[in-house]
Order: C-alpha cells, then sequence, then structure tokens
C-alpha cells in the first residue's frame, strides 16, 4: 500500500505534467507564420499595447473636442477615425482569440487585418505626405495636436498593423483583382458618407477636401483607392519577403487554423 507521502508525491507529479501540458499550443500554427497565435504570451501582449494605444486615442477626442464632436458624422468624418476603428476592432478579435484560443476569432481577425492593415499604411502616407507640404490642408489651423498624439493616431497604428500581420499571421490569400475592388469599394463608401455629412455640416473634415472641387476631389479617392490596392500587394510581398512564400494559396480563402491532434 502505497504511503501518503508517495501518494502527495504523484499528485505534485501529476500537476505538473497538467501544467507543462496546458503551455503547449493547442492551435496548428501556419507554417510561414512567424510567431504563435493566438496564444496567451507575446501575441496577447501585442495585442494589449494596441487597444491601449487606440483606447488611448479615443479618449483624447473626448477629452479634447473640437468642432467636429458637435457635427453630424461625429470624428467618424476622418479616415484617419475609420481606420482606427477597424484597428481596434481588429486588435480586440485578435486578444479575444488570444484569451479564448478561438480559430474562429483568429481567422475573423485576419480578415479585418485584410482591409485594415493597408487602409492604415495609406493613412500614414496620406497624412505625412500631405502634411510635409501643408500641415493646414489635414489639420485646420485652430487644431494643436502634440507630437506624441499625432504618432498615437497618425503612425502607431500603422506599425501595429504591421507587426501584426508578419509576426502573428498566416500570408493574405487575397489577389490583385479583388484588392483593387475592395480598396475602390471603401472609396466609394467613404465619397458618399463625406458628402452625407457635409449636406448636413456645410464643411468637409479635412481643409484639403474643401481646396478642391468635384473633379478634384474624385480624383484624390481614385488615388487613394489605387494607393491602398497597392499597399496591399506591397505587404503581401513584405510578408514572403519576411516569412517565405507560399507554393500553393487558395485565393481569397482565409486560413483557418486548426486545432492540434492529441498524442
Amino acid at each position: 500500500m502505497a504511503s501518503s507521502s508517495e501518494i502527495l508525491s504523484e499528485k505534485v507529479r501529476d500537476a505538473g505534467e497538467a501544467a507543462t501540458s496546458a503551455m503547449i499550443p493547442i492551435i496548428e500554427r501556419h507554417p510561414l507564420q512567424r510567431l504563435e497565435s493566438p496564444s496567451r504570451t507575446l501575441s496577447a501582449v501585442i495585442h494589449i499595447l494596441g487597444i491601449a494605444n487606440f483606447v488611448g486615442c479615443f479618449r483624447y477626442l473626448v477629452s479634447f473636442p473640437t468642432h467636429i464632436n458637435d457635427s453630424t458624422g461625429w470624428h467618424f468624418q476622418y479616415l484617419t477615425i475609420i481606420g482606427l476603428a477597424l484597428a481596434t476592432i481588429t486588435f480586440v478579435l485578435g486578444l479575444l482569440s488570444d484569451i479564448i484560443l478561438s480559430p474562429k476569432l483568429f481567422a475573423y481577425k485576419n480578415l479585418f487585418s485584410i482591409c485594415g492593415a493597408p487602409m492604415q499604411i495609406l493613412i500614414s502616407l496620406l497624412y505625412w505626405g500631405i502634411s510635409s507640404i501643408d500641415r493646414h490642408l489635414v489639420v485646420p489651423p485652430e487644431i494643436h495636436i502634440e507630437f506624441w498624439t499625432d504618432m498615437m493616431f497618425h503612425l502607431f497604428p500603422a506599425l501595429l498593423m504591421f507587426l501584426d500581420l508578419v509576426l502573428l499571421s498566416p500570408p493574405w490569400t487575397i489577389k490583385a483583382l479583388p484588392a483593387f475592388g475592395l480598396s475602390s469599394s471603401i472609396a466609394v463608401g467613404y465619397w458618399m458618407w463625406v458628402n452625407y455629412c457635409y449636406s448636413y455640416n456645410g464643411y468637409y473634415p479635412y481643409p484639403i477636401f474643401e481646396l478642391l472641387d468635384t473633379p478634384k476631389r474624385a480624383m484624390l479617392f481614385g488615388g487613394s483607392a489605387v494607393t491602398m490596392a497597392l499597399m496591399t500587394l506591397v505587404l503581401k510581398w513584405a510578408y514572403g519577403l519576411l516569412n517565405g512564400v507560399e507554393v500553393l494559396e487558395a485565393a481569397g480563402k482565409p486560413y483557418m487554423p486548426k486545432d492540434k491532434k492529441k498524442v
């Protein structure tokens, strides 16, 4: 008959084996994905940092109101804030998938990333590019934004979405034509939304829109749609450069991770 000390030792050993087993990833990672995700370790940390940045941006909009706060469409008249909302949804889905280790939520996160990551790159390019010419084309003179706040809105989201893609995501399967279709749909939707808000507010959110007539605004929107589509392809290329290229891809079909088989 086993002694009480032997029984205790056996229970401690079983508990240790259970704890070790719990630390082993239970979701199969894509061969080209660099880091484990969904995961309660580094993946969760990156998503928490991203959400903290995005929530800080929305808190700033409420704490330091401008005339936009009382207008139709609120700050969602800005492409920057639409992109920020999309990035927030992406990272919240990512964090939830990290916590509960859900393949389905992970797949949804990657779907939102296909739209959100290129949009954030586009926003950064447009904002910093136009600001280098004349800052008042994108920020009204009466609005002052501190340096680090500017980074939170117009740089960090693009960097965070890029890190999520190249470190924590499987390769995208979207092709050139669907990428152009997606960006064009967003451009048309934003055009309709901005003009709807203008019909109530009597002004556009960005000063540059006021300076351009309708044909030139259409050219700006069209050029932005092309740029966003190109950024989608550039991000795919960058992923392949850093992580490798998959020979066979199911066009348009997102990667769905599978539960690992127990042995």
